[in-house]
């Protein structure tokens, strides 16, 4: 079973996304929804301070206590799972952090079925597809995101076919096929994982012409992009 990586330091490229005021764009070919089961991943993770605390107390971590999950948090993490004989990953999952006596942040995946995740891959994969995995799981936050925003459409569909919103729809590259890393960033962001902390807009400072996208509030920075609300 695939683990996600926490990596709060990893930066990803991403693509320019605005946001109009229609209606919501009515496909006019049906995507035919893929036989890939939604599967339970790790993909919710313990809080990384909280990590770097129990493992400090335990002698396993030397560091600061700065939520930061660098080399050496990884290493210390590799070094107590393999103490216990649990895989040497150095993520803290549900059986790690179970160890741990620490709890996870994630959510089931259970309320999106097929279609939504071939959907939410498809995006993934023509928007950020050779960028870091963050970025990869941070394009599909967005989009589940603006589903749970009462300003956007509530279904997955509704949000990636809205007008002018993702450029990928546009240039034709979401008719690709996406690969197994882009199931998976989507599957780990269905379960919980946000590396945008809430964020609805995504742009490239350097190349967004709109005005309109530069007044939103800035969440986060990831590589060259702007993460907004």
């Amino acid at each position: 079973m695939k683990r996600l990586k926490i990596c709060l330091t990893t930066l990803a490229v991403l693509s320019c996304v605005f946001i109009t005021g229609g209606q919501v764009y009515k496909q006019s070919k049906v995507v035919q929804p893929v036989a890939v089961a939604i599967e339970s991943v790790d993909a919710a993770v313990a809080d990384t301070k909280e990590v770097q605390k129990v493992l400090k107390k335990w002698g396993y971590y030397t560091g600061s206590v700065d939520g930061i999950n660098g080399p050496l948090t990884k290493a210390a993490v590799k070094k107590f799972q393999r103490k216990y004989g649990l895989t040497a990953d150095g993520i803290v999952g549900p059986l790690t952090a179970a160890k741990m006596g620490l709890s996870v942040k994630g959510a089931s995946s259970s309320s999106y079925n097929n279609n939504d995740l071939y959907l939410l891959a498809k995006l993934v994969h023509s928007e950020a597809r050779g960028e870091s995995y963050t970025g990869q799981v941070a394009v599909a936050a967005v989009v589940l995101n603006r589903v749970d925003d009462s300003r956007f459409p509530n279904t997955i569909a509704g949000v990636i076919y809205q007008p002018w919103a993702f450029t990928a729809i546009n240039d034709g590259q979401f008719n690709l096929e996406p690969n197994q890393t882009a199931y998976q960033a989507a599957r780990d962001a269905m379960n919980g994982w946000d590396p945008t902390y809430g964020a609805v807009y995504y742009y490239n400072p350097r190349t967004a012409t709109s005005s309109w996208i530069r007044s939103t509030k800035t969440v986060t920075v990831i590589g060259q992009h702007v993460f907004s609300v």
